[in-house]
């Protein structure tokens, strides 16, 4: 039975349902979006969110340097893309918003800079759009990225992007979940032929190139796949592939901590084996 503001467990323990939470959430299923919030330190998760992600963190420590990773990645690219004049944003599986979002790095050098978040996570919509209600300048869309056409079409995106003008496609660690069957190089394809000369595309994706993937990380993966969703690694010849019809900007298709490093700080080995590859594109 079904309260208010709780559930029952199968076993009879109460769930409490935060007053953040949608009423249509299911509290026992953990998603991509609310397993990374935990990851990133923050607190719009749900116990079996934080269940499955203590114990892939158990398997794999590195784990959460590997997600914060591809969030520095994310705030190198759009502070990399500002610099080229870019003033419009489309970020794919953007999750729960945290310190250092994309709308907080753009306003901050162009306050008239536009954004949309584009999220399948009720709970990563929900707390996006009580976070930027009254931000004229940045949209939050509740639809699975796998549909271009749908998202491009809506009026979150209308409202706030202009197509005639680039814009750049941020897709953060995102690819990954989706299979070659789901036909990820049509998905971006969907995007890129809506967009106007000059525009960007950033990709950031799990793999690996010449290494075998550790014990640890294939069974923390294991872990993953089977509670939270199935991955798909690619490596550079895989993430290269996702860019056609754009020029890759330099350097090209690199591990993520290696794509513009603002420095080192002594992870220099790390960043060598780092599970994950990262590249921008132009749009000619």
């Amino acid at each position: 039975m079904m309260g208010s503001n709780g559930c029952e467990r199968g076993w009879g323990e109460r769930v409490e349902r935060p007053n953040w939470a949608p009423g249509d959430i299911d509290l026992e299923r953990p998603s991509i979006a609310r397993v990374y919030d935990h990851w990133l330190g923050g607190a719009h998760n749900f116990a079996a969110d934080r269940a499955v992600a203590e114990e892939v963190l158990r398997t794999m420590p590195e784990l959460r340097a590997v997600v914060l990773g591809h969030r520095a990645f994310l705030r190198r690219v759009v502070r990399h893309l500002l610099g080229r004049g870019v003033r419009q944003f489309l970020d794919l599986g953007s999750g729960i918003p945290t310190v250092g979002n994309v709308h907080e790095i753009a306003q901050a050098a162009d306050p008239g800079a536009r954004v949309v978040y584009v999220d399948l996570d009720p709970v990563a919509v929900a707390h996006s759009r009580s976070l930027l209600e009254g931000d004229g300048h940045v949209g939050v869309l509740q639809a699975d990225v796998r549909d271009p056409l749908g998202v491009l079409s809506s009026p979150e995106v209308g409202k706030q992007l202009d197509f005639d003008e680039p814009v750049a496609v941020l897709m953060i660690s995102l690819l990954h979940f989706v299979a070659d069957e789901e036909d990820p190089w049509g998905v971006v394809g969907g995007y890129r032929d809506r967009l106007a000369p000059g525009s960007f595309l950033a990709i950031s994706h799990a793999g690996y190139e010449g290494e075998e993937e550790p014990e640890s990380y294939r069974e923390a993966r294991r872990i993953y796949d089977r509670d939270v969703t199935p991955m798909t690694l690619r490596g550079r010849a895989g993430l290269t592939r996702l860019f056609e019809g754009f020029d890759l900007v330099e350097p090209g298709v690199v591990r993520v901590p290696d794509w513009h490093p603002e420095s080192r700080d002594g992870d220099g080995e790390f960043a060598g084996r780092f599970p994950g590859f990262a590249a921008v594109g132009r749009k000619a």
